[in-house]
C-alpha cells in the first residue's frame, strides 16, 4: 500500500487493516514453516505495510 492511500483511511479502517495484515503475516509464516511459501519476499512487504500503518496511526495520536 502507498502512504497516500493509508492517510486517506479512517482510524477504524486502519485498525481493521492492521488486523488483516497481521493475519496474513501469520499465514505466510505458517506456509514458510511448512515449505509451501511461493514468494518469501511477501513476508517483507507485509511487515513494511504493518509498519507504515502503525506509523501513520502514531502520527495521528501525536497530532491530536
Amino acid at each position: 500500500m502507498k502512504t497516500n492511500e493509508i492517510r486517506e483511511m479512517s482510524a477504524i479502517d486502519l485498525d481493521n487493516k492492521i488486523g488483516a495484515l497481521k493475519d496474513e503475516l501469520f499465514r505466510l509464516r505458517f506456509q514458510m514453516a511448512t515449505g509451501q511459501l511461493d514468494n518469501p519476499m511477501r513476508i517483507r512487504e507485509v511487515k513494511k505495510s504493518i509498519a507504515r500503518v502503525k506509523t501513520i496511526q502514531r502520527e495521528r495520536e501525536l497530532k491530536a
